[in-house]
């Protein structure tokens, strides 16, 4: 456990910045993040509570009847059908974190670091959680890669290729893939059926600029452009979130290629990096991504602490970001030897219905978890710690239930 101090000591982590000593900041506040792949998800089965240790939910499924195709005799009896099984299982796993601090910190802090204790236990709950709907959506077997124009690898998805791109067309491709499997879509609708497609504000722009959508806006709904009012695209209700999964420079080399390494450790909050070399950023263009990750995800292992940053320019083998983090810098730590590429990425768009994922949770601790504490501790009381549990599990059950489509974008050609 690391203790948030005060003063840095063996063991502690000291967070000067936030007591009144000759610095007078406030604290800012991270943004909340939404659950969205978690509305894909529908619970199944019986409370973990009621299951044997160790085991998983398993689900069954039966064939279909086969169509009948003659007539009845009067002299021979029918022959019945026997229909097929098939299993599919669920394997809960769990999740915890915890914060812990000094009394003396709690009683110095300018900054009301106890209640932002609260905020960022709870938000990292509802991280933990969702990346694992969010790892389950994107890692099925039923996919296309590229846009109107389809490609094999993950690496060949291409940002300068416009045929890798998302647009109205590949949305109506995909309608009729989804009907044809039957997959089940959200209640109260009109007329037909409805899924969800989520994806990054990147991919959003490039459908909302090309294709028929722009004839639409000159034509008849011009707030499509000028208030980015596009919240459907034919069966489907557009979910746009920049938390949308992205597999960071996994696709087709840039132009200018950057692909380097961390000379030294980055701690969350930095506002540069430290790399091996920085030579190859003389010719890139200031303002452009810059992937900083363990490694590059071009199969199914994700990267959860893979972030992408902003290249604001470099001294030496210094190079100068601007991140995510609540000041501007890395949201992240990251050790010495992660990759810096600036390789195109590949941005995904998940289309499914309120039954494409399966989830179990302990109705015990809640299927959005728990927060734990605060508690005390220390021979005289002099530790607090928050923290946060959860236990469930997310899955595909049936893979023609979820489809990913995984596209380059303009925002990075």
């Amino acid at each position: 456990m690391t203790i948030q101090t005060v003063a840095a000591a063996a063991g502690a982590v000291a967070l000067s910045s936030s007591v009144r000593t000759q610095y007078v900041e406030d604290y800012l506040e991270a943004a909340m993040m939404a659950r969205i792949y978690d509305q894909f998800a529908a619970p199944i089965g019986r409370p973990m509570e009621e299951l044997k240790r160790g085991s998983s939910v398993q689900v069954e499924f039966l064939s279909d009847m086969t169509p009948g195709v003659t007539a009845i005799s009067e002299v021979v009896d029918i022959t019945p059908q026997a229909l097929r099984d098939a299993v599919a299982t669920l394997t809960p796993t769990s999740r915890a974190e915890a914060l812990q601090t000094s009394e003396l910190l709690l009683i110095q802090a300018y900054t009301n670091y106890g209640s932002q204790m609260y905020k960022a236990v709870g938000k990292n709950l509802m991280e933990n959680c969702e990346i694992l709907a969010r790892n389950a959506a994107t890692q099925g077997s039923n996919f296309r890669r590229g846009g109107t124009t389809g490609v094999s690898a993950r690496s060949s998805v291409d940002a300068g290729t416009s045929g890798h791109r998302a647009d109205d067309i590949l949305f109506s491709s995909v309608a009729g893939r989804l009907e044809s499997l039957k997959v089940p879509g959200f209640p109260g609708v009109t007329s037909g059926v409805s899924w969800g497609a989520l994806t990054h504000p990147f991919v959003y722009g490039d459908i909302r600029q090309g294709g028929n959508v722009v004839s639409v806006a000159q034509y008849s709904r011009p707030e499509i452009i000028l208030n980015s009012e596009l919240g459907s695209l034919g069966n489907f209700r557009l979910i746009v979130s920049p938390w949308a999964k992205v597999f960071g420079t996994a696709g087709a080399a840039n132009t200018n290629p950057v692909a380097t390494t961390l000379n030294t450790a980055v701690n969350a909050l930095a506002t540069t990096m430290n790399v091996a070399s920085a030579v190859q950023l003389g010719s890139y263009i200031l303002g452009q991504p810059l992937w900083v990750l363990p490694t590059v995800e071009t199969g199914n292992t994700h990267q959860p602490r893979a972030e992408m940053v902003r290249y604001a320019g470099f001294t030496a083998s210094t190079i100068t970001i601007v991140g995510e983090g609540a000041n501007g810098g890395f949201r992240f730590p990251h050790s010495a030897g992660d990759a810096v590429r600036n390789a195109d990425s590949v941005y995904t768009i998940v289309f499914g219905g309120p039954q494409s994922l399966a989830k179990v949770f302990a109705t015990e601790i809640g299927e959005f978890g728990q927060i734990v504490g605060p508690k005390r501790d220390g021979v005289v009381d002099q530790f607090i710690t928050l923290g946060n549990k959860w236990y469930g599990g997310y899955t595909i059950l049936a893979q023609n239930r979820i489809l990913r489509v995984e596209v380059s974008t303009q925002a990075e050609a």
